[in-house]
C-alpha cells in the first residue's frame, strides 16, 4: 500500500477499499520501521495525524463534501510554519519555535483534508545541497544509505522516495527541490515564483523562495500543486492568477512540442552516466513526436556567482532578525556590571554576538558573511547591483528561447548522489551541485525533475524539465507524456 502512488491512494481512498485512519497508520508504522537509517524526520505527528484522518472518514461517512487531498498524507518540510508545533528551519537557532499560526500552505492543505504527518529534515536555514547542515541529523539516501539525499529539502525528497509518505512539500531557492528530487528518483517541482503564496515560509532569499511539491509521480504533484497554489493577499508577492485544474489536465500531451536543449548544460563537469540517461529521454520525446533542437542560454556560466550574491545578500537581511531579543535563541544571562560584566551596552551587543554565534551553524555563518560584503559601502554597486544586471540577463536568455521552444530540457544534477561527507569541506563544490538548477530561480520560472535513469550503480538521474513563466501546466503535460512512456517513477528503494 505504502508503496503506491497519491492519486492511486485516492482511488483506494474514494471506493473505500481502505481508511484514511488505516492508510496513515501504514505510513506511520513504515516511518517507525525507516526512519533509523533514513532520518528524514524532525517532528511526527503522530497523535494529530490519526485524529485528522479520523475526522476525514467522518465526513466521508456522514457523505459530506470533502476536499482535493481527503485522506492523503503530507510531510512538510520543517521551514514551514505549522501552528503549534516545532518549526526549526534545521537550526538551533529556532530549535524551541512553535508558531502561532499556520503557513498558507499549511491552510490550504487543512482545507483540501490532507492529513499532516510530520515534519522534515533540511539543510539549516535551507542554505545546502546535501542536508548535511542540519543542527539535528543527517538524512540518507533511501536508495544507498551512505549517500546524501541532496538538499536543501532533502528530508522531504528521501519520505517520499523511502515510501514514509506519498506526498511532501519542499522550498525551492536555488534548486533545493529539483535536486534533491533527482537524486532520491522522484518528482519534484518548483512552480513560477510568484504562483504559491510564501506567508509562513521562514525566509532565507526572499526574491528566490518557492514553495513546491515531492510525489512519486507527474499526477501526483499536478494534484498537489493544485491543493496549494492560488493568490494570498498576505504575500505581496503573489499573483493573482487562476489556478488551471492540474490534477484534470496532466494527462494531455502537447502536440507540437519543440523542445530546446541548452548546449550549456552539457559542457565539463557533467558525469558521462547522467548525460548518457538524460540523452535516451530526448530520445523518448523524439519517439512520441517532439522536435528536439539545439538552443543557447549564454549567460548560465555566471549563474552560480549572480545567485550567491544575490541570495546570500537577502540572507544577511533576513537573518538579522534573529538576534537574542526578538526571537529564536538567546545566549544565557550575562553578569552584571557590578559583577565585572561591563556598562550594559556592550553586554547586549556581546548577548547578539553570542546569540547568534551559538544558534546559527557554519554554513549559515558563511552565506551571512558573503552577503553582508557583497551589501557593504563601497562593494555594493560593484557585486550585488551588478549580479542583478546578470540576473535580468539570464531572465532574457530564457524569455528568447521560449520564444522559439515549448519547453527547456537538461539534465537536474551533473552527477548522480555523493557519499556523505564527499564535499563537507568544499564549500564551492557544493555549490556546483546546483549548476542547472539555479537559473531557474533567478529567472523566476517553472520547473520540474522526473526520474529518468539510474547509474550503473543503483543511483537515481534526473531529467530537468523548464517552461515559461506561469505554464505549469504545460509543463506538468510534458513531463507526464516521458512518465507514461517510461517506468523509472514506477521503481522504490529497497528499504526494510
Amino acid at each position: 500500500m505504502i508503496e503506491r502512488s497519491a492519486s492511486d491512494l485516492l482511488a483506494s481512498l474514494s471506493k473505500g477499499d481502505i481508511s484514511a485512519e488505516a492508510l496513515t497508520g501504514q505510513f506511520l508504522q513504515a516511518i517507525k520501521q525507516r526512519e533509523p537509517d533514513v532520518r528524514a524526520f524532525l517532528h511526527i505527528n503522530e497523535a494529530g495525524a490519526l485524529q485528522q484522518a479520523r475526522a476525514v472518514d467522518a465526513k466521508r461517512k456522514r457523505g459530506e463534501p470533502i476536499g482535493l487531498l481527503a485522506g492523503l498524507p503530507v510531510a512538510i518540510k520543517d521551514v514551514l510554519c505549522i501552528k503549534g508545533q516545532p518549526t526549526t528551519c534545521g537550526s538551533k537557532m529556532l530549535q524551541n519555535y512553535r508558531p502561532p499560526y499556520d503557513a498558507h500552505v499549511i491552510e490550504r492543505l487543512r482545507g483540501a483534508d490532507a492529513v499532516l504527518i510530520g515534519k522534515t529534515n533540511m539543510d539549516e536555514f535551507a542554505m545546502g545541497s546535501s542536508t548535511e547542515n542540519s543542527a539535528f541529523q543527517v538524512t540518507a539516501n533511501p536508495w544507498e544509505l551512505t549517500r546524501i539525499p541532496g538538499g536543501s529539502s532533502g528530508g522531504s525528497a528521501a519520505a517520499v522516495a523511502a515510501c514514509e509518505a506519498p506526498l511532501s512539500l519542499g522550498s525551492d531557492t536555488g534548486g533545493s527541490i529539483r535536486q534533491p528530487a533527482a537524486l532520491c528518483g522522484v518528482v519534484g517541482l518548483k512552480p513560477s515564483y510568484g504562483r504559491v503564496s510564501r506567508y509562513g515560509l521562514i525566509a532565507y532569499a526572499s526574491s528566490l523562495d518557492q514553495i513546491g511539491p515531492f510525489a512519486h509521480t507527474v499526477a501526483d504533484a499536478a494534484l498537489l500543486l493544485e491543493a496549494i497554489a492560488g493568490h494570498d493577499r498576505r504575500d505581496s508577492t503573489s499573483v493573482d492568477k487562476s489556478t488551471p485544474p492540474y490534477s484534470k489536465n496532466v494527462e494531455e500531451p502537447v502536440k507540437p512540442l519543440v523542445i530546446g536543449v541548452a548546449r550549456e548544460y552539457f559542457l565539463e563537469g557533467l558525469d558521462a552516466e547522467v548525460e548518457k540517461a538524460v540523452r535516451a529521454a530526448l530520445k523518448v520525446y523524439e519517439g512520441l513526436g517532439a522536435k528536439v533542437q539545439e538552443i543557447s542560454l549564454p549567460h548560465t556560466p555566471y549563474a552560480v556567482a549572480t545567485y550567491y550574491l544575490v541570495a546570500t545578500a537577502e540572507a544577511s537581511s533576513n537573518l538579522a532578525r534573529y538576534d537574542g531579543v526578538h526571537y529564536g535563541h538567546r545566549t544565557p544571562s550575562q553578569p552584571s556590571p557590578a559583577a565585572g560584566g561591563g556598562q550594559g551596552g556592550g553586554r547586549l551587543i556581546d548577548m547578539v554576538k553570542r546569540s547568534r554565534g551559538e544558534g546559527f551553524g557554519a554554513e549559515v555563518k558563511r552565506r551571512i558573511m558573503l552577503g553582508t560584503y557583497a551589501l557593504s559601502s563601497g562593494y555594493k554597486d560593484a557585486l550585488y547591483v551588478r549580479a542583478l544586471k546578470v540576473r535580468r540577463l539570464i531572465r532574457e536568455d530564457f524569455d528568447k528561447a521560449f520564444g522559439g521552444c515549448d519547453v527547456v530540457m537538461g539534465p537536474t544534477t551533473p552527477t548522480a548522489a555523493f557519499k556523505a561527507g564527499e564535499k563537507a569541506n568544499d564549500p564551492l563544490a557544493m555549490y556546483l551541485s546546483d549548476v542547472y538548477t539555479i537559473s531557474g530561480n533567478l529567472a523566476g520560472i517553472p520547473g520540474v525533475s522526473v526520474p529518468c535513469g539510474f547509474t550503473a550503480s543503483g543511483l537515481p538521474i534526473g531529467l530537468q524539465i523548464q517552461a515559461a513563466p506561469f505554464e505549469e501546466e504545460k509543463l506538468l503535460r510534458v513531463a507526464r507524456m516521458y512518465e507514461r512512456a517510461t517506468d523509472w517513477h514506477m521503481r522504490r528503494p529497497k528499504l526494510a
